[in-house]
């Protein structure tokens, strides 16, 4: 048996020097010499055959082999481990000296900055930021702002309806309807964000659209108010030589009602390419509050007064950008958008 532990430690050992044993060959080693079914056992199973004076000498003997076995396996799998450790961290290595890859930094588009030019210059005025959803009631829509079912003012702003009672926006007049159900005057607020009609997408016509509305509500708000707000509004959008007009015009939830027109920034009023010669160019719509949208949403008509506006996001970046096609917004090219 001393010749059997022998060979059994140096084919062993031997083995495990080798510098082609891998991980694989090493657990193969261990379980054909230490395993239960392994040559070491069975030299140990078999020590009953021996006399009493063998025994002690072989089973010390087994011992110090498994002892030499089992720490040429940790070594060597320490090693194998090192080794690893080192061919990845070459081939994961950096070199810092090597120049960076610039990232791209991305740009606003150009409806974003000016929605937030024209909600600072509201803010600036004291107008607060309402908003509202954009899948809408039909009664917030239109019946709270005096458009009834089967109105005709409906046919200019036929959108998408999810149900009978439900549609995307139009216009987000329905939040000021929501804000003066809920809050009692005064109120000054502009509602800014995504409306939907059923347009057919052309150079100045799309089936999503931004606008910006505002209202404001209070005890004896009258036009010259709402001309002198909105007279700021285009000063400061447009420069100080800006002109506003105002053009009688008819909104089912305004009474009266009016087409606001600027002098053309571009000539100054004298006639261009921009304002197609007439020195004008309409940016919006705007009104006295309909005395029945202030019944409707539970303010008193012969206590409070107000006025409201809208206008198109799209239409104020177009103006101030000189763009011809609002497609141009929506194309995602980055070539345009990195102009602003």
């Amino acid at each position: 048996m001393k010749d059997t532990l022998n060979r059994i430690k140096e084919e062993a050992l031997s083995i495990i020097a080798s510098p082609d044993t891998d991980d694989a060959a090493l657990e193969a080693l261990r379980i054909k010499y230490l395993g239960k079914k392994g040559e070491l056992t069975a030299v140990l199973r078999g020590m009953g055959q021996l006399s009493p004076e063998e025994r002690p000498i072989v089973g010390q003997m087994a011992n110090e082999v498994r002892a030499e076995i089992e720490s040429a396996l940790t070594e060597k799998k320490t090693a194998l481990a090192a080794s690893a450790l080192d061919a990845q961290l070459l081939s994961e290595k950096l070199d810092v000296t090597v120049p960076g890859k610039k990232e791209k930094v991305g740009h606003r588009h150009p409806l974003t900055l000016v929605q937030r030019d024209m909600e600072e210059i509201f803010i600036g005025m004291g107008f607060s930021i309402a908003e509202g959803p954009e899948v809408e009631y039909d009664y917030y829509n239109f019946q709270a702002l005096n458009i009834p079912e089967n109105h005709p003012a409906r046919d200019t702003q036929d959108t998408f309806y999810i149900t009978d009672k439900i549609l995307l926006r139009s216009q987000t007049s329905p939040v000021q309807a929501r804000v003066m159900e809920a809050q009692k005057p005064p109120i000054r607020i502009i509602s800014p964000g995504r409306v939907y009609r059923s347009d057919a997408m052309d150079a100045t016509h799309s089936p999503l659209f931004h606008q910006m509305e505002g209202l404001v509500v209070d005890k004896g708000i009258t036009m010259g108010d709402l001309k002198g707000m909105l007279e700021t509004f285009a000063k400061t959008e447009f420069g100080e030589d800006t002109r506003i007009r105002f053009r009688p015009h008819h909104f089912p939830f305004t009474e009266p009602s009016a087409e606001v027109d600027i002098s053309c920034f571009m000539c100054g009023g004298k006639g261009c390419r921009l304002c197609k010669g007439e020195g004008w160019i309409e940016i919006l719509g705007a009104g006295m509050v309909h005395p029945n949208v202030l019944r409707n949403c539970g303010i008193d008509p012969e206590e409070y007064s107000g006025f409201a506006f809208g206008m198109g996001v799209e239409r104020i970046a177009m103006l101030k950008y000189h763009i011809d096609d609002i497609r141009h917004f929506y194309e995602n090219d980055v070539r345009f958008i990195e102009q602003f």
